[in-house]
């Protein structure tokens, strides 16, 4: 018997970054499980296919899997998620094995509404043909996810990482829907800031490999609902000779002990990329210099005091 015994609406995919295209599949597919008195499932990945297949060579992934959860929790039309631990065992399903295994016997789907370039099984042998041919055979109907294009661009995760690898963090949000936020929680750094006189939260990333990099004009959330405006840094840190990618988020005017939460850092406006400086001294008045920029960006562009209008995924 299926998990469903009354049936379901189905939608899958990675949905990285639960951008605007994204948001019109989740309701297309909620329009058509309100049609039908069914619920709405959607079926995720972890990792993404391509991590597993190319574990060399990870993705810049747009959002973590708790981040995914807080943004499909807040479009409030998703009845059921479901995570698919993406392995050895499911990448040699066929397609007709994933079909009848996981759609039919687990989710007895009645109607699956999916991108028409998707593809699955081994050897990404399904493809949309075959899931309408086989859906006629086992009474379930497949509907085409519309396309979404936003002045005229086609939104999708590799356009809004297009956008981020040249710091366009307006053309991201565009297709977002909303700023491009990073989550993570504040760990202890190396304290080199405080002796810059730049003391910083330092985000834990969290993810091998990060769509950004460089200097922006950010305001960090706190679970509290409190936003905090500040300049952050994102990268390796190539003067003190760093290896690993952080996030260092400098605030402005804020004195709490904010160690251990879970924050959202949005990133607003694109300052500079990141370099190298040949002394701490060079890198502290670039410093300066940036978070003068920041504030005088701030001032002119955006308000402190707008409301809190995303989640930050769970503290």
């Amino acid at each position: 018997m299926p998990f469903l015994a009354q049936g379901s609406v189905v939608t899958l995919g990675n949905f990285d970054g639960v951008h605007l295209g994204h948001q019109a599949v989740l309701r297309q597919a909620a329009g058509q499980a309100q049609r039908l008195n069914l619920p709405l499932v959607v079926l995720i990945f972890e990792p993404l296919p391509r991590e597993f297949f190319s574990p060399e060579a990870p993705v810049a992934r747009l959002t973590r899997l708790r981040e995914r959860v807080a943004f499909m929790q807040a479009l409030s039309c998703v009845d059921f998620l479901v995570l698919l631990p993406f392995n050895k065992a499911l990448a040699e399903l066929s397609a007709l094995e994933f079909i009848q295994k996981i759609l039919v016997n687990a989710l007895g789907v009645r109607q699956c509404v999916i991108g028409d370039d998707f593809r699955f099984g081994r050897g990404r042998q399904g493809d949309f043909a075959l899931l309408r041919a086989w859906g006629a055979r086992h009474d379930f109907s497949v509907e085409a996810a519309d396309t979404w294009l936003h002045e005229g661009e086609r939104v999708s995760s590799t356009r809004i990482r297009a956008h981020l690898a040249e710091r366009d963090v307006g053309g991201a949000a565009r297709l977002l829907g909303r700023p491009f936020t990073l989550c993570g929680r504040v760990v202890h750094g190396d304290k080199r800031g405080r002796l810059l006189g730049f003391a910083t939260a330092n985000v834990a990333l969290q993810r091998r490999l990060s769509p950004l990099r460089g200097v922006f004009v950010v305001a960090l959330h706190l679970p509290d609902g409190t936003r905090h405006a500040g300049v952050a840094n994102i990268g390796t840190r190539p003067t003190v000779a760093g290896t690993d990618a952080r996030l260092e988020v400098h605030l402005f005017d804020f004195n709490q002990e904010v160690y251990g939460r879970m924050v959202r850092v949005e990133f607003l406006h694109a300052l500079r990329d990141e370099q190298k400086f040949n002394s701490l001294a060079d890198l502290t008045a670039q410093i300066t210099c940036d978070a003068a920029a920041a504030r005088g960006w701030l001032a002119l562009n955006h308000p402190l005091n707008y409301p809190l209008n995303q989640p930050i995924g769970g503290a």
